[in-house]
């Protein structure tokens, strides 16, 4: 199970294992509050796709696509996180305010279609 929390939420024991899936730390949090168990900068967006999205709604199909080409050359780490999320519950933790048009909802769907 595959769980999303923004950054700036307290952090709960039902969340099981907290993987930050941001490429930047989120502002105004220490790292005692986020309470994660592990930082995937690299499974992020790039910092132009990132910088290129800007939370545009209306750009947001292609930025689900572009991403998506980018998580295909990460397929080795995307197996592995793939199998981390099948012993448990697992919180993506990310910092975008739209809980809806974000990257961690992309990074969710893509290794449930796997």
């Amino acid at each position: 199970m595959i769980r999303l929390k923004r950054a700036y939420e307290e952090a709960s024991p039902r969340d099981g294992l907290r993987i930050l899936v941001e490429r930047l730390w989120p502002r105004g949090v220490r790292k005692e509050t986020l309470a994660i168990d592990l930082w995937l900068k690299d499974l992020a967006p790039t910092t132009e796709l990132r910088k290129w999205f800007n939370h545009d709604v209306e750009k947001w199909t292609e930025f689900q696509k572009r991403y998506r080409a980018e998580l295909k050359k990460k397929a080795d780490l995307l197996a592995l996180l793939k199998q981390r999320t099948s012993e448990g519950t697992v919180t993506f933790v990310y910092a975008a305010k739209d809980d809806v048009h974000n990257s961690a909802q992309v990074l969710r769907e893509t290794l449930e279609q796997m």
